[in-house]
């Protein structure tokens, strides 16, 4: 198995992210600094990061329903509060990509670095669904089309999306993409507000149920279905 990868299904941290650890020559294999992401190990290769010996562990998936204030990071410089702090784990877990610390709703953690790559690489485009309270809070049929067939943001053309008012002042917006307060930045390129917004989707998963700050760890099914979304899912 390629070292990066070994240390994402080791719980380390995400491919990406285990990449440039790597890079920075935190890794270790058999007690030689490795700088190559490719390098090829295994479990008895003496894997080791800042000197801890890694290994496989046992692979956790959870929802939680983020309150607002708290921040999508392992921890906050700042002092503030954190969505892992709110799910209780033997495992090192990390959020699956991030909610801005005024934004609610479902986000995922995990200890599944190859999953987290998927379920955020641009790559996938896997679609999130957003519920926008808005001012003003009427939405004409022009503000809707432009959300879907894209608009004008200072770093692009954002790409197709689905939007429809659900009712007054309320809309549902689905992304694939990404951006840095995306669907804050499309509304206000439409003339509107956004005054609270609430992920309720993730690829096949649902907010459902999950009252704010409660969390439920992921049935072996659900996982699969994240996995799956992202291979079906054509890319553009």
């Amino acid at each position: 198995m390629r070292l990066a990868k070994f240390l994402a299904h080791s719980g380390v941290a995400s491919r990406r992210a285990a990449e440039r650890m790597i890079a920075s020559g935190r890794v270790t294999v058999a007690g030689e600094v490795v700088t190559d992401p490719a390098r090829d190990v295994d479990e008895n290769s003496d894997v080791r990061v800042d000197a801890a010996r890694v290994g496989p562990e046992s692979r956790e998936v959870f929802a939680l329903n983020k309150p607002a204030g708290v921040v999508s990071t392992a921890r906050d410089t700042h002092g503030r509060p954190t969505v892992v702090a709110l799910v209780p784990s033997e495992r090192r877990l990390y959020p699956v990509g991030r909610l801005d610390a005024d934004t609610t709703g479902l986000i995922l953690l995990t200890n599944d670095g190859e999953l987290a790559n998927q379920l955020t690489h641009p790559r996938y485009e896997v679609p999130k669904t957003y519920v926008a309270t808005v001012e003003p809070g009427r939405v004409s049929e022009r503000d809707l089309r432009l959300l879907r067939d894209g608009v004008e943001l200072d770093d692009g053309i954002t790409s197709p999306a689905s939007a429809r008012q659900v009712r007054f002042g309320v809309l549902e917006i689905t992304i694939a993409e990404g951006r840095k307060r995306q669907v804050r930045r499309m509304v206000e390129a439409v003339g509107h507000r956004v005054v609270a917004l609430e992920r309720v989707a993730f690829g096949p998963l649902r907010l459902g149920g999950l009252g704010s700050g409660e969390h439920r760890r992921l049935s072996a099914a659900e996982v699969e279905r994240l996995r799956k979304v992202a291979a079906t899912i054509p890319r553009r």
